[in-house]
């Protein structure tokens, strides 16, 4: 709940209390100089010994003072900023949980919705046929949800074991976007052959799978091109690989390129209002990307047609040594 005035704005408190701490000890410091100067006045006029009058430690009790205020200001913006970054998470859980409780209902009503037409009416074999694919359709939505949410879970509570194999790559990425092309028709997906022949590599298959789905589903997701177009692109480099997914879409927001690997983030379109989904798809691939020893990049195309999703990983795993993994 958003404060009704801007006075009880958390950055306001925090500087209010800054400007009175440090007024504080202004003050302070100021009146402890004073009362010294009336002092040394007083001890001079009637010839007394000024060390029986005043402390000699008096810059000494300034400095610790000024330390532990110093202290202070530091706790206060501590606590500032952790709760700044717990009001930003609570934004974010909300906005997921809104999100996602839509990604939720939407085929869980539109399955209400078969099934009660289904007992209503007595359909030709062909309407069936029609309706049973749109239930499969919104039942593969609902699973996939559910699906992220717990292999997030998994790989977040390090309790994943994964098995590494070596594997070519082009081949696997070729093969999953086989297996799953109903999710891409009108859509055109080019996996490039690479130069220099066969790049084998330690993977989780099934997570490398799961990543390679995100990152294409989310390509032709934030796309309004008349064909959405993916290219997959190998780079191979003196210290790292590059897979590259190239897409013709809406593109990103640079202040966004970072931000989208959040859990529950959602970017925007450019110039425009948020685009609704779980904000896992991404964090998830960048989890799947660390446990390979990688990351996951993001950027504009250079034309500015589209983005560049890119998977970087270490060269020196190239060949099918599946050491160095961890769970």
């Amino acid at each position: 709940m958003r404060p009704t005035n801007w006075l009880f704005h958390p950055i306001v408190i925090f500087v209010f209390s800054i400007i009175a701490l440090a007024l504080s000890l202004f003050l302070f410091i100021y009146w402890y100089i004073e009362i010294s100067s009336g002092l040394q006045a007083l001890a001079s006029r009637f010839n007394l010994e000024p060390r029986q009058v005043l402390a000699p430690q008096t810059w000494v009790v300034i400095v610790v003072l000024s330390i532990l205020v110093g202290i202070i200001l530091m706790g206060i913006f501590t606590i500032f900023v952790y709760n700044q970054k717990t009001w930003q998470l609570y934004r974010l859980q909300r906005q997921f949980i809104n999100n996602f409780t839509h990604e939720l209902k939407t085929p869980v009503t539109s399955l209400q919705l078969f099934l009660e037409t289904f007992k209503k009416y007595d359909l030709p074999r062909r309407d069936q046929e029609k309706y049973i694919n749109y239930m499969l359709a919104d039942i593969g939505r609902l699973s996939d949800n559910i699906s992220r949410i717990l292999n997030l879970a998994r790989l977040e509570s390090k309790s994943y074991q994964a098995e590494f194999q070596p594997c070519d790559l082009v081949p696997v990425i070729a093969k999953c976007h086989r297996a799953h092309a109903g999710l891409f028709e009108g859509c055109r997906i080019v996996v490039h052959e690479p130069d220099g022949g066969p790049l084998v590599y330690p993977i989780d298959r099934p997570l490398f799978e799961m990543l390679v789905m995100n990152l294409l589903v989310n390509a032709i997701k934030y796309n309004e091109a008349d064909t959405p177009q993916v290219d997959v692109r190998f780079k191979l480099r003196l210290r790292h690989l590059r897979i590259d997914f190239v897409d013709n879409g809406i593109g990103i927001d640079r202040r966004e390129s970072r931000k989208i690997f959040k859990r529950f983030y959602q970017a925007g379109r450019p110039g425009g209002n948020p685009l609704r989904g779980s904000g896992l798809g991404l964090n998830l691939v960048q989890h799947i990307a660390r446990l390979h020893q990688g990351r996951v990049e993001a950027a504009n195309r250079t034309d500015g047609q589209g983005s560049i999703f890119s998977v970087v990983l270490p060269a020196k795993r190239l060949g099918g040594n599946p050491t160095g993994g961890s769970s």
